[in-house]
């Protein structure tokens, strides 16, 4: 009787990196609760005490994930300055982790920073520093910065439509349920906003970053004036 052919990931070499790699996958296909030890041994084609050889725990994997998350997450230096760097950063950390919907909430709540999330957050106030921001301002910035950029992926990735037809299918079941004399604004923004062709939720992340980034353009301006 011929043996079944092996899975081809048994015949590659078991390693922590090539481990983190398969995890993220997992994650990507069915979220963190599709991510066990057990599920990860699995999917490698090794058995689970040859994985915790090479990884403690499912906490070490959880903080290589997100320093997998943060390496990818590096953005290009930009011209001029601070604030295309910081544009540029915005929209690098929003398309990663529109890449990988789990990896927000995760990266927000870990205890043990790595080297790479050491390393991006060095480099942001870096380049702030470097833009004449005071130590004070730069952190408001990368505050302000990052709690927009993560709060917006995370509303982006729970929203219930995927695509136009999927948005217009849905607009129609809520103004079924949404008297207009009712609810006027929420209406008027609807038919004016929302269902207008070439509407994209996604576009309101581009106003709100150069918002912001012209408010901090204006603290700055107003900081550097009382140092003179």
């Amino acid at each position: 009787m011929p043996r079944p052919p092996k899975n081809h990931t048994s015949r590659l070499p078991l390693t922590r990196e090539r481990a983190l790699q398969v995890a993220v996958q997992l994650a990507d296909q069915g979220g963190l609760e599709a991510l066990t030890m057990r599920k990860l041994a699995q999917t490698l084609g090794v058995e689970a005490m040859s994985l915790y050889h090479h990884i403690p725990g499912k906490e070490d994997i959880l903080d290589g994930m997100v320093e997998q998350i943060f390496a990818d997450m590096a953005w290009q230096e930009s011209d001029p300055g601070w604030k295309g760097t910081m544009r540029n950063r915005a929209y690098r950390m929003r398309e990663v982790l529109l890449l990988h919907p789990w990896a927000t909430a995760l990266m927000v709540s870990r205890s043990r920073p790595g080297a790479m999330t050491l390393r991006h957050l060095n480099d942001t106030l870096g380049c702030l520093r470097a833009g004449g921001f005071s130590v004070a301002l730069a952190a408001h910035a990368l505050s302000l910065l990052d709690s927009y950029i993560y709060g917006f992926v995370m509303q982006e990735v729970q929203l219930p439509f995927q695509n136009e037809a999927e948005k217009d299918q849905m607009v129609t079941g809520v103004l079924q349920h949404m008297p207009a004399d009712v609810y006027p604004h929420f209406v008027e923004l609807t038919l004016q906003q929302v269902v207008q062709p070439g509407y994209r939720y996604g576009s309101e992340f581009d106003y709100g970053i150069e918002l912001l980034l012209d408010s901090l353009e204006l603290q700055l301006q107003a900081e550097m004036e009382k140092q003179t």
